[in-house]
């Protein structure tokens, strides 16, 4: 007779709600808190609103139309990131990205001029960082949802980035740049990488691993000069001039 116990069958092990609701996207930990405080979550169409309340993970969790319309209502700013910025808390001789989020330096062209003006930019955070090295697209949001799904490796966003480089670039090395690199012991996604001109690449991620591109550069023998983001999902970095930002649009959101 064996004297080993049974791993527990997950789906029948409670889980938080707010947790549950975060790991299916719905928005983010503190957004669902403050969701079932007040009222705004049904579970298996009874409105919970306990903090720590669990469930299993087969039931049905429905946020309410003010729930919905409290979060397309919260802002998304697409910020061009210059060179010495860092992308999250203040460094010492570096400033952060959400300083830059003040009304006069909004894009005088910015379609979406109602709404958020930049006044108030305390709720927003980044999705999807970048080094300070490195320039272009940043996205900072109040909306849970988009920044899971611009963070959450296997989400399916798509990242393009131009990457000027020194150094030759066989086309076996090509391939690897594609698929068959690691990092960390752990092996990358497939990637999409083409040469735009003689010392530019283009690469297209599903992922986000630190200083990834510059990584893999070397491990090719490549070494990265200049390396610019220049869309996230449908959102296009443009001709957003440096050091500026926008709102985004509904159809824009990832």
């Amino acid at each position: 007779m064996s004297s080993g116990s049974q791993e527990p069958d997950q789906a029948q092990v409670p889980i938080r709600l707010s947790k549950r609701m975060a790991d299916l996207g719905m928005c983010s930990r503190r957004e669902a808190d403050e969701f079932i405080a007040a009222g705004m979550v049904r579970v298996d169409g009874i409105v919970t609103d306990v903090l720590g309340t669990r469930i299993l993970p087969a039931q049905r969790i429905e946020l309410s139309g003010r729930a919905v319309a409290a979060q397309d209502d919260k802002p998304t700013v697409a910020l061009h990131k210059p060179l010495g910025i860092v992308s999250g808390q203040p460094e010492h001789g570096y400033h952060a990205a959400i300083e830059l989020i003040t009304a006069d330096r909004r894009w005088q062209r910015d379609p979406n001029r109602a709404g958020f003006v930049g006044a108030d930019r305390r709720g927003l955070a980044v999705a999807g960082r970048l080094d300070v090295d490195s320039t272009g697209l940043l996205l900072l949001t109040a909306d849970g949802r988009i920044a899971r799904s611009v963070i959450d490796s296997g989400g399916g966003v798509e990242k393009e980035y131009l990457v000027r480089v020194e150094g030759p670039l066989g086309r076996a090395g090509l391939e690897l740049l594609r698929h068959g690199l690691s990092l960390d012991e752990r092996e990358l996604r497939p990637a999409r990488v083409d040469w735009v001109d003689h010392d530019r690449l283009s690469f297209v991620l599903h992922e986000g691993r630190k200083r990834q591109i510059r990584r893999m550069c070397e491990l090719v023998g490549l070494e990265v000069v200049a390396l610019k983001r220049v869309r996230i999902g449908a959102v296009q970095l443009g001709v957003l001039p440096s050091g500026t930002w926008r709102l985004l649009a509904q159809a824009e959101r990832p």
